[in-house]
């Protein structure tokens, strides 16, 4: 989920590529991004991908607060940034994967032995997060942050996943308040 070009208020053009055909695989994309995945940016001679990265750019383009002045908290953003790739949203994906793209995309049955161990791992971190939220609003305190957009990344397809964040309250404490933000319910435009 990018949600900082809506949040921000940003003139940014989606370009929308069909994954099943492999667009994401053409040369005009791989200039931009040569891993082959998304989401990436351009803006002018600007070439990124990772989500993070792209929405750090944009908040630190917009001189937006999301992307903190404090050398400290940037400090603290990228620690966050970096637990949730290799922690958090790494399990959360390992299990949106198996029980949402492989059954979309046709790829085969779920893997119990990798839903097991993304269980048991995201449970953990889950823990680690929520246990952090306990008291603060946000990530990092009081304020929303391009942490908050990009640990909270699965939670929407919390359901869908079965995420179990059943026992984490201040993980969808924090949720709820995310999606009093029209741009986290609703990143993309809708054409």
């Amino acid at each position: 989920m990018l949600t900082g070009p809506k949040y921000l208020g940003l003139p940014i053009e989606f370009v929308r590529l069909d994954l099943a055909k492999g667009e994401q695989k053409q040369p005009e994309f791989l200039a931009t991004n040569p891993n082959g995945k998304i989401p990436a940016l351009e803006d002018g001679e600007v070439k990124l991908w990772e989500s993070p990265a792209i929405m750090c750019y944009l908040a630190c383009k917009a001189g937006s607060d999301l992307w903190p002045k404090d050398d400290l908290l940037k400090i603290d953003l990228i620690r966050w940034l970096n637990w949730d790739t290799a922690h958090f949203s790494r399990h959360a994906g390992t299990l949106f994967f198996e029980r949402v793209i492989k059954v979309g995309f046709g790829l085969g049955e779920p893997n119990p032995t990798d839903i097991q161990n993304a269980t048991g791992y995201f449970k953990q971190f889950a823990a680690v997060l929520n246990s952090h939220l306990r008291s603060r609003k946000y990530i990092l305190g009081d304020r929303l942050t391009v942490a908050d957009f990009a640990l909270a990344g699965f939670l929407p397809y919390a359901q869908h996943a079965q995420l179990p964040i059943d026992d984490c309250d201040e993980i969808q404490r924090w949720h709820a308040s995310l999606m009093e933000l029209p741009a986290w319910r609703q990143p993309f435009p809708s054409n």
